[in-house]
């Protein structure tokens, strides 16, 4: 029977002579601190998380002898905190996301899950909202004024009596704008 404890991979970086047990001065700290981050990433990315951060708290102290500060261990942690935090924005940032339109998108209760390409809207269809809505609209209208404006869409003129009554319910209609 195969034991439990040779399969864990969890742990990437213990001092299993993969090196890093033979870190000496400054290096053996920043993997110290470093590796209690590791965790937090993808698995496949843990590695060149590891040494990134290692890096990067490298480049901080640096920086903190120039200034002629010290740089503690909670000062450490705190730069692994902000690298796990830029490497979960950066990798939501760069995410792609491709769809197919052959896929499936999930139905929920009644619906059943349909291809994507299925929700593209045709634009040769007819609008019927918008078209029940002008009905609605010419239903509500005298018989009269509809007559003008089909008369006016056709390119005929119009006459005085015509022109009289199309500007009297143009100006009724732009009153309650206003």
């Amino acid at each position: 029977m195969l034991d439990y404890g040779e399969y864990i991979t969890d742990d990437y970086y213990g001092q299993d002579g993969n090196g890093y047990d033979q870190l000496a001065g400054n290096w053996a700290l920043y993997y110290k601190v470093a590796r209690y981050f590791t965790h937090k990433v993808k698995r496949e990315d843990r590695e060149d998380f590891l040494h990134d951060v290692m890096l990067e708290m490298a480049r901080v102290k640096a920086k903190y002898e120039a200034k002629g500060k010290p740089l503690t261990e909670a000062g450490l942690m705190r730069v692994a905190s902000y690298e796990v935090t830029d490497y979960w924005h950066t990798l939501m940032r760069h995410r792609p996301t491709i769809l197919s339109l052959n896929s499936k998108a999930d139905g929920d209760g009644d619906i059943e899950a349909s291809d994507i390409i299925e929700f593209i809207a045709d634009d040769k269809a007819i609008d019927l909202d918008l078209r029940l809505d002008i009905r609605r609209f010419l239903q509500g209208c005298p018989r009269r004024l509809v007559q003008i404006a089909y008369k006016r869409y056709s390119g005929y003129d119009l006459t005085a009596s015509e022109r009289s009554l199309l500007r009297y319910y143009l100006k009724k209609t732009q009153k309650p704008l206003f």
